[in-house]
């Protein structure tokens, strides 16, 4: 599956409110962030505290142009923890952290704007 990532792509097709709940997207903090130097496309391993619940997953993070590696503990993030695992060279990434891409096609990370509770969900 392609995603258009480009800010002039077309609006995705039509879904309901229903499927839009189907998507778990929640707010968890970095608590290690590490180099992925087998990764194909440059990027960090995450490990990310998402609260009692759900608990700390690890990610994948194509972040390494906007972020350094040193900055992201205590960040919060926006990650889709209901999809199964990927493999990744030989790291199993857990949630898919949420980012948006600039004008130069760098991924910015999607976060809220003040502090929220690990887990919170996106509604």
């Amino acid at each position: 599956m392609h995603v258009d990532h480009a800010a002039d792509a077309a609006a995705a097709p039509e879904i309901t409110f229903d499927d839009f709940l189907r998507v778990d997207v929640r707010i968890g903090t970095i608590v290690e962030a590490e180099p992925f130097p087998e990764a194909r496309k440059p990027a960090f391993r995450l490990k990310i505290d998402f609260g009692p619940a759900i608990g700390v997953k690890k990610s994948s993070a194509q972040i390494v142009d906007r972020y350094a590696i040193e900055d992201l503990p205590g960040r919060q993030v926006a990650a889709v923890v209901n999809f199964p695992p990927r493999q990744i060279g030989k790291f199993m990434s857990e949630v898919l952290t949420l980012g948006f891409a600039d004008g130069e096609g760098a991924v910015i990370l999607f976060a809220p704007d003040k502090q929220v509770p690990n887990g919170s969900r996106l509604f």
